[in-house]
């Protein structure tokens, strides 16, 4: 097939080479992709992003050689060229292939660009593009995600949302976080909060819409005593997340926070929002407006009059919900009650918590950890229980092992230690931030911390001696363990949140 003599040149070849293997690689990942569902993540960022790129370069490199070639025959051809434009003659048969390759090849490159661009959209998109592609540092994320309750809600419907002025905004920023990924330079751990986040009015919010919250509902969590017989203590509260009845809307209860009426907004001392000293209550109906201060560590004047106030949203005590990393505490009592680690293994809860009480550096030292510190404590404090329940010591340590791997990650150091939750009040200071007796008005109103301002327990105490109160009323909080005088006006934190440092 005669094709016109500029085409004849090295760079027109390495062109058509490139988008050939290009096109074929396409076709052909396509097809694995579509008849293997569980092919890798990569094989579609090769198959949509790398391959048509590749395809795109391999045929500009044929007009470019051509465009090349045709200036260097142009010395020799002055006078045909002075004549005026190329004459382009269909009889000939060199132009009319040309012409045809040309129209057919344009043709087929705006099909396959269509549905490559559609696929490549639709892949940026997913969830499995924003978890396993850059895998090293999304592991953490993307792990906790999948055992979230919105592990079915897709990634982007919360950190990018609709339109394309978001969309685009997420894309330069995603072109900023390949080039640190491939380049190593990112951050271990990812800092929080993320300040370019859409706001939580359009996204959260389009779920949990604040008109129809619920009210007040039954929360039950089972614990387990670090003691010889890994005790187990239960508690039921009654989670005033709205009013007794949810036809009164959000006339009080934990989500009175997010009543239309109201605007709460505060300062923190840093950007983490760990402690938050400045906090402005406003009744939009009333235009009543309330001012507190911490009493006790109060923010500094200069940085008051330089800060911009934050309006208080769903994410201010909902900070984790769909990347939460719990607790040792929290992670061991959950395999105990999966049955995945087993209750009645003499102190099994104390070897976990003496394991997880320092960090580690890597994966494999943990995991080394976890294996060799369990058998020796039972060889050395339990020969007779080493010796009997070796099956049942070895069911732990792949429950502890497994917990391990849900929950921390040394390579990023993201863990429940580095991510704080604010929505309660057991490990960190969360609802303490604000509820905390030490934020006071001018005239002396106070952000109360008394509890049953978002609970009451309703049950407490070893299965089978448990106190129980009617729906209506609340029990005295009873800790597990014997505590020292005056535990109750300390903050829950400073055990609890501390207990490993």
């Amino acid at each position: 097939m005669k094709l016109p003599k500029s085409y004849y040149n090295l760079t027109s070849y390495i062109g058509t080479v490139i988008a050939a293997i290009s096109l074929f690689l396409f076709l052909a990942f396509v097809l694995i992709g579509y008849y293997n569902e569980e092919a890798s993540s990569y094989l579609g960022l090769l198959s949509y992003i790398v391959l048509p790129a590749f395809l795109i370069l391999g045929l500009l490199l044929i007009p470019v050689g051509m465009y090349f070639e045709f200036r260097k025959t142009k010395k020799r051809q002055r006078e045909y060229l002075a004549k005026g434009w190329p004459v382009i003659d269909l009889n000939v048969s060199k132009y009319r292939n040309a012409i045809i390759i040309f129209s057919v090849g344009t043709v087929i490159l705006f099909v396959l660009s269509a549905i490559g661009s559609y696929e490549a959209y639709h892949y940026t998109e997913s969830n499995e593009f924003c978890g396993t592609v850059c895998h090293e540092v999304m592991e953490p994320e993307y792990t906790a995600y999948q055992n979230s309750p919105h592990a079915r809600v897709k990634c982007v419907a919360c950190h990018v949302g609709s339109g394309a002025d978001w969309y685009m905004r997420s894309k330069l920023s995603g072109l900023r976080q390949v080039y640190g990924v491939i380049t190593g330079d990112f951050e271990r751990p990812i800092e929080t909060p993320i300040e370019d986040m859409r706001p939580a009015r359009e996204t959260c919010e389009r779920c949990h819409w604040p008109e129809k919250y619920y009210a007040r509902e039954l929360y039950q969590t089972r614990h387990f005593l670090a003691d010889s017989t890994n005790t187990e203590w239960n508690i039921a509260l009654q989670m005033k997340t709205g009013p007794d009845h949810s036809a009164l809307g959000l006339s009080e209860g934990i989500h009175w926070h997010n009543n239309p009426d109201v605007l709460i907004e505060y300062i923190p001392k840093r950007a983490n929002r760990k402690k938050i000293p400045w906090v402005r209550y406003i009744n939009l109906a009333t235009g009543d407006t309330v001012l507190y201060e911490d009493v006790k560590r109060p923010l500094k004047k200069k940085k008051l009059a330089e800060a911009t106030p934050r309006t208080m949203d769903c994410m201010d005590c909902h900070n984790r919900p769909a990347h939460n990393f719990y607790t040792p505490q929290e992670f061991i009592d959950h395999a105990i009650v999966a049955g995945d680690i087993p209750q009645d293994l003499p102190y099994i809860k104390r070897v976990a918590m003496e394991i997880f009480m320092d960090p580690f550096d890597n994966k494999d030292t943990a995991i080394h950890t976890i294996k060799t510190f369990t058998w020796q404590f039972y060889k050395d404090s339990l020969p007779a229980v080493a010796q009997s329940r070796k099956a049942d010591i070895n069911k732990a340590i792949n429950g502890m092992i497994n917990e391990f791997n849900r929950n921390i990650f040394p390579a990023m150091e993201a863990s429940w230690d580095t991510y704080e939750k604010h929505i309660g009040h057991k490990t960190y200071n969360g609802c303490f931030r604000c509820h905390d007796d030490k934020h006071k008005s001018a005239d002396g109103k106070v952000i109360s911390k008394d509890c049953d301002l978002c609970h009451t327990i309703v049950m407490q105490g070893e299965p089978g001696r448990e106190q129980f109160a009617s729906i209506k009323e609340a029990l005295d909080f009873i800790h597990p363990k014997e505590l020292k005088e005056g535990w109750e006006d300390d903050l829950c934190s400073e055990c609890h949140r501390y207990l490993y440092d």
